[in-house]
């Protein structure tokens, strides 16, 4: 099994071809590497349906949802982890939202029902889509414009400090006795 590959890989045997190395190293000598490929493909299109199909239940569905809402009654935690004793809202919130599960809604028509009836103070995280999408964005360009402005004005204050450097150098030194004799000189009436 492997003394194809030592032979491939001995000096030797002459100098492996630069073409293609990895599928000449690890095809075997009389395998086709085309079916070898499709094999290896295949197999990973299944191991991707199986990873994607694993959390496809109901109630996973049930949990992720009532993970990305707030309770009402204003105790301000998740639906689902509400235990503030006695809460009259999360059971009711969670039967509504039980109920439009088994409806068969889907996950953006049923925060919709909820945004409806609760106000926007139901979703954990908005919606993405029409003035939502500001919620998003907005925090990441005041960002990104802050750092750009506090950039262009550090800039400008080098430059400035740069500028009063090159005329405090260009100026001529004089003496201290040479300075009060000119300012006497020029206050005198």
């Amino acid at each position: 099994m492997f003394e194809g590959l030592r032979q491939r890989l001995s000096c030797r045997t002459g100098p492996l071809r630069v073409g293609r190395p990895l599928r000449d190293l690890f095809t075997p000598l009389g395998a086709a590497p085309v079916g070898r490929f499709r094999r290896f493909a295949g197999a990973g299109l299944v191991c991707l349906l199986a990873v994607v199909m694993l959390g496809a239940t109901p109630d996973s569905r049930f949990q992720k949802m009532g993970h990305e809402m707030i309770c009402t009654c204003g105790c301000g935690q998740v639906l689902l982890e509400c235990n503030h004793v006695g809460c009259p809202v999360s059971p009711v919130m969670i039967s509504e939202l039980h109920s439009g599960i088994d409806g068969g809604g889907t996950d953006t028509s049923i925060f919709n029902w909820f945004e409806t009836k609760y106000g926007a103070t139901v979703l954990a995280a908005p919606i993405r889509g029409g003035f939502d999408n500001v919620a998003w964005i907005a925090p990441m360009a005041v960002f990104l414009l802050a750092t750009i402005g506090t950039g262009f004005l550090v800039k400008m204050w080098s430059a400035r400090s740069a500028q009063r450097r090159a005329v405090s150098a260009a100026g001529t030194v004089m003496g201290g006795d040479a300075v009060r004799e000119r300012i006497r000189r020029e206050t005198e009436y």
